[in-house]
């Protein structure tokens, strides 16, 4: 038998992170499930579920992880998970949507709401500063999952909330 873990670790970005980690688990017997991994300015933030046998418990786990020396600095934990069955069609991915140009506050929330009124799931969201010779550019790329039957009035919202915040917006129909 086996049991679902959840693995956070934040700390200082390094190489090599994410090949220790997942090592180190697939060396316990582990199969992950999702997992998601990102550099925070100078630091990470690495977050997974994972499959065990039930004989490997969450304190092992830890111990293991703690020892890894790309680990170093980095704050840990490991507890009891149970993702959980999705509930039909808001964890999968329908549109791709890229939003890019100055930053400001509140440009998060608006295009997040935009998806609220459609009844779309956000699945993902990633945003960075992007250094370029001209300046800065602040680049959001939202991953969602958008009911078919709202998908272009969504779509659209989300593509004239983005212009009237001055950004660019692109967006795809996600692949299956």
């Amino acid at each position: 038998m086996s049991h679902e873990l959840l693995v956070t670790i934040l700390g200082p970005d390094r190489v090599g992170i994410v090949a220790a980690v997942a090592g180190r688990l697939y060396d316990l017997g582990g199969n992950f499930g999702d997992v998601s991994f990102a550099v925070l300015g100078a630091s990470f933030e690495f977050s997974a579920t994972a499959e065990l046998p039930d004989q490997t418990g969450a304190a092992e786990v830890e111990r293991e992880l703690a020892a890894l020396a790309e680990l170093e600095g980095a704050t840990l934990t490991v507890r009891a998970f149970k993702a959980g069955t999705r509930a039909a069609g808001t964890g999968r991915v329908t549109h791709r949507v890229q939003l890019s140009g100055g930053d400001r506050p509140g440009l998060i929330a608006r295009v997040s709401e935009a998806f609220v009124e459609f009844g779309a799931n956000v699945v993902r969201l990633t945003s960075e500063r992007v250094l370029e010779t001209a300046g800065t550019r602040y680049v959001i790329r939202f991953d969602v999952a958008i009911p078919p039957d709202r998908a272009a009035a969504c779509l659209a919202s989300v593509s004239n909330t983005a212009g009237q915040l001055q950004m660019e917006c692109h967006y795809e129909t996600a692949r299956s």
